[in-house]
């Protein structure tokens, strides 16, 4: 369970903040633009090939696990 309860107070205590949000924003953002990318460009085009890839590759592996694992 990701909320913890801190035991002075008996409130829940949520570890993720606006910049977490922010950071996951864009990492879905640039995916989607990744898959819109590789959707409408030729089938050996730079777009499609390298463009795409690289762009799906910063969502998933950096932008979405970094959006997680930062505390700030």
């Amino acid at each position: 369970m990701l909320v913890s309860i801190d035991n002075d107070n008996k409130e829940p205590i949520w570890p993720f903040n606006k910049f977490n949000y922010l950071i996951f924003g864009i990492g879905v953002l640039t995916i989607i633009v990744g898959y819109v990318l590789m959707s409408t460009g030729e089938v050996n085009s730079f777009q499609s090939i390298r463009l795409s890839p690289f762009l799906l590759f910063i969502g998933y592996v950096i932008l979405i696990p970094l959006s997680i694992f930062f505390k700030k």
